[in-house]
């Protein structure tokens, strides 16, 4: 069976971490030094469920570069890792307008993503609380909200594997698979009648 592609765009103002996330996830490194990214492209194969799937992941400049190529970035992206630092309230706010760029462009309310509070690490220099920053993933429908740290690697897996996992169901209903050939069975017992539309999310091939 062929592997799926999918395109992640790691997105977030300058300096809370995009590239350290994205280079530890990739290639298990920390950069320690800032260089702010212009845009800067990796390629991984991960297994996610029992399903092989190669992740194409953009990391981009600060909100505040470049913004005439994040229309691009929007449009070809199938999910999104919306990243601030829990030492910045800014860097938050910042956030709310991507999403809804994201959203207007994609002409979709629910597209794949995963609000990342990175440099969990630095908790003695906290500026947004954890709460805040939940609360706003509830305002959003339900996005799921992780605290990473990219030195410490916590939480860095987590977060791609989460948006994968979206992307994989989403991909999923805009392209069942094809029915075995066959009778098929009728709803199930209990009076059940769509048992498919209500599997636990990604769990199969």
């Amino acid at each position: 069976m062929s592997q799926r592609e999918y395109h992640i765009v790691v997105l977030g103002s300058g300096g809370v971490g995009k590239s350290c996330l994205t280079a530890q996830f990739v290639q298990n490194v920390w950069i320690e030094s800032y260089d702010p990214t212009i845009e800067d492209s990796y390629r991984k194969a991960i297994e996610v469920d029992g399903r092989h799937v190669i992740l194409e992941i953009l990391d981009t400049a600060g909100t505040e570069q470049f913004t005439a190529m994040r229309e691009l970035y929007m449009k070809t992206g199938q999910g999104f890792l919306l990243v601030f630092s829990i030492t910045s309230m800014s860097s938050l706010y910042e956030l709310q307008e991507l999403r809804e760029q994201i959203r207007r462009i994609k002409e979709d309310d629910h597209v794949p993503m995963v609000l990342v509070g990175n440099k969990s690490d630095l908790e003695d220099d906290r500026a947004v609380p954890r709460a805040r920053a939940f609360k706003l993933s509830q305002d959003w429908g339900g996005v799921p909200y992780y605290e990473a740290s990219a030195r410490r690697r916590a939480n860095v897996d987590e977060v791609f594997v989460d948006l994968c996992r979206q992307i994989i169901h989403k991909d999923r209903q805009r392209h069942p698979p094809p029915r075995p050939n066959g009778p098929r069975r009728q709803g199930g017992r209990g009076g059940r009648p769509n048992r498919r539309n209500h599997r636990p999310r990604c769990t199969i091939l």
